[in-house]
């Protein structure tokens, strides 16, 4: 019978040479595949989805202490995803099969989230690419969401290894047009059931009237318009189809510059500032157009300025921040800590982990970003300044800051539908390129979101991400639920009155092209010959730097920080290098030896959710025995009954089904040394409770 296979030896270079133990002779294994394949698991597949191929008596391996134990089944490839489908899937208890991703199986990787495919050949691994002359014994799958999957095929047939491979490396790394994506043939399949309700649902800002919902909830309609000029996506498909611009803004000029150079509203705080963003104007050579650009850029900074009642403070995210190239570096040394092929890698790193994750520069750059969204914070909280983001198309760093902003200053975007509808106006619709930064499309010359759609037919009905019933039942989704969270008080009329905010500041003058400040705005009084050498320059180059701000800042921090928080009111993360530390959920999760069985915030959130629900139930008895003075019904199950099985990265990594190991290998234990070491030692251990 062929259920799992055990192969010895371990992935590190220290271990011995692997080799595999079988009672069972290669030809058995393709006489008996016909009875391995009645055990197999149906494969589920969604609207619109189709088989391309598959191999069967594939052995998937998992990493446990020295040895491989490995699961036998079949390795699929659809035009969504590979997918193995072994034959223990059904061994899954009623506690697991709840919280099951309904689209994306434990063992299902998307095409998307496909980063690098390497081959074993002779117990050497090379990245695969392109047409193979030769094809491996074995696959290794590393995923963007820093999952490893590796796959046996010694005991496949030749015909099906090389159609699975093939087909796994074509249809992950060939250049693919927009319009092939699964996306629209699922689109068409499926029913969409969108709900815009904006008081009970996510608001997508897709509509003039989500826009203007938006600026009546943060009192910006005194300032600011709602425009219609893109729509179509007639003016540039980097914007919108609708967006927010000031009032005295003539929406010719966002036609006659392409939406470049456009103050675009991003939200109001409560006195009255509010936060924008531009990208910059293209960079042309005519002196015509150069005075042009000038007058217009003066005019913009007039329409946002209004001395001296309202100061603006620029931040050029695009020269004096970080760069994209930057980010990506960083990040790319991060991953590499997580993306772990076998325990003993595993274990070969830990014990210098502190310092690879210090070298990456990765939490500097997560630092360096809350920092930013705090001073910009502190810029409209404190000094009620207007603050203008500027990056060359707006849609990378304005988006990130921006979201910061909004989190740390509006409790309605730390809800769950404020937080989606926050994704939705400054990500989804604020146009960043989705599909060129994580390479979707595979290929050089990208694609503009609709040039690819077929502009004939009638307009694509989109679902939205946002309905979680098409992923997960009803009770993985209360996981989404603070138990704790308290809705603050609504207050009467008379209240609210007297805590009414007056708006000093005003915009309501024409955009004129009169002469700048020679103190403030865009640019300085010079000559002609120096404002064309200068405009040839990134923008932040001719913007006034306001240094007296950043001395404000470190008093406005502490400041907030010794007060009692107001969770429903301005909320400012700490900032210090030792408080950066890792999301354990996101990073980790697929690390089985980091996983904290039964413990961490896990636990107290499942006895939380635990004792809610007996609240309840006992809370149904009583009104049931009131009102109609019947027998109550059987007690509804918990939540969480078995929340000793839990792990610390539930619900986002289901328990490993396998023997457990210890936290600290004993071949570990010479390495370190006595105790009176270990005091002297760094990087030796992991605290993963909190972070």
């Amino acid at each position: 019978m062929l259920g799992k296979g055990v192969v010895g030896g371990g992935g590190g270079t220290k271990a011995p040479k692997p080799s595999f133990v079988s009672y069972v002779r290669p030809e058995e294994i393709h006489t008996n595949e016909k009875e391995v394949t009645e055990k197999e698991v149906t494969l589920h597949l969604l609207p619109g989805e189709q088989l391309l191929c598959e191999a069967s008596t594939v052995l998937k391996y998992v990493q446990e202490d020295s040895c491989q134990h490995g699961v036998y089944g079949r390795l699929v490839c659809t035009d969504f995803k590979i997918a193995f489908l072994g034959d223990d899937e059904s061994a899954l208890d009623s506690d697991e099969t709840q919280f099951k991703n309904k689209v994306v199986g434990e063992n299902d990787i998307t095409l998307h989230c496909v980063d690098q495919i390497y081959g074993v050949f002779d117990e050497k691994k090379k990245t695969l690419f392109g047409q193979l002359k030769k094809y491996p014994e074995k696959l290794i799958i590393h995923c963007k969401d820093l999952r490893v999957f590796q796959f046996c095929l010694r005991y496949t047939k030749e015909e099906e290894v090389k159609r699975i491979v093939s087909g796994i490396i074509h249809h992950t790394q060939a250049p693919k047009l927009l319009k092939r994506l699964f996306l629209f043939s699922y689109a068409t399949a499926a029913q969409n059931n969108t709900v815009t309700d904006p008081k009970n649902h996510t608001i997508m800002f897709d509509t003039l009237k989500d826009w203007c919902w938006e600026l009546e909830r943060t009192k910006g309609n005194m300032k600011y318009k709602a425009v219609s000029v893109n729509e179509g996506y007639k003016v540039c498909e980097r914007l919108p189809a609708y967006f927010v611009v000031p009032t005295p803004l003539p929406e010719e000029n966002v036609q006659r510059f392409q939406g470049h150079g456009i103050p675009i509203w991003c939200w109001s705080c409560h006195n009255g500032s509010a936060l924008l963003k531009m990208s910059a104007l293209p960079k042309e050579q005519d002196d015509g157009i150069l005075q042009i650009q000038k007058s217009f850029l003066d005019g913009v900074y007039k329409t946002i300025h209004r001395p001296p009642y309202e100061i603006v403070k620029t931040e050029d995210l695009s020269s004096n921040f970080l760069s994209l190239q930057e980010i990506q570096t960083a990040y790319s040394k991060f991953k590499q800590l997580f993306l772990i092929d076998n325990s003993t890698e595993f274990w070969d790193t830990d014990i210098k982990w502190f310092s690879l994750l210090e070298s990456s520069s990765w939490l500097d750059i997560i630092r360096r970003c809350l920092k930013k969204a705090i001073e910009i914070t502190e810029c409209m909280e404190a000094q009620n300044m207007n603050v203008l983001l500027l990056e060359e198309n707006a849609s990378d760093l304005c988006c990130l800051i921006s979201s910061l902003v909004q989190l740390m200053m509006d409790p309605h975007c730390r809800t769950r539908i404020g937080f989606q509808s926050l994704i939705q106006k400054e990500w989804v619709m604020g146009g960043h390129c989705f599909l060129d930064r994580c390479n979707h499309l595979r290929q050089n010359d990208k694609e503009e979101g609709r040039e690819g759609q077929d502009t004939q037919s009638k307009p694509l009905n989109l679902l939205t991400v946002w309905d979680w019933s098409v992923q997960f039942e009803p009770k993985a989704q209360t996981l989404l639920k603070n138990p704790l969270y308290v809705e603050k008080p609504k207050l009467d009329k008379g209240q609210r009155k007297g805590m009414r905010f007056k708006h000093q500041r005003q915009l309501s003058l024409p955009l004129t092209q009169s002469k700048s400040s020679p103190k403030r705005g865009f640019f300085r009084e010079e000559t002609d010959h120096l404002i064309k050498n200068l405009l040839g320059k990134r923008i932040s180059k001719l913007i006034n730097s306001s240094d007296e701000l950043q001395d404000n800042f470190r008093e406005f921090y502490d400041s907030w920080h010794s007060k009692p928080t107001d969770y429903h009111g301005l909320l400012l993360p700490h900032i210090e290098g030792p408080e950066i530390k890792v999301w354990a959920q996101r990073y980790l999760r697929w690390i089985p030896e980091a996983q904290i069985l039964g413990g961490s915030r896990v636990a107290t959130m499942s006895k939380l959710l635990e004792m809610i629900e007996e609240v309840q139930s006992l809370q149904e008895k009583i009104d049931e025995r009131h009102h109609s003075q019947q027998a109550p019904q059987a007690e509804a199950p918990c939540l969480l009954r078995n929340s000793a099985r839990l792990s610390s990265l539930f619900p986002f990594a289901l328990l490993q089904r396998h023997s457990s190991k210890p936290v600290l290998p004993t071949s570990g234990w010479k390495a370190l040394g006595d105790e009176d070491d270990l005091a002297k030692r760094e990087d030796e251990f992991v605290d993963l409770g909190d972070v």
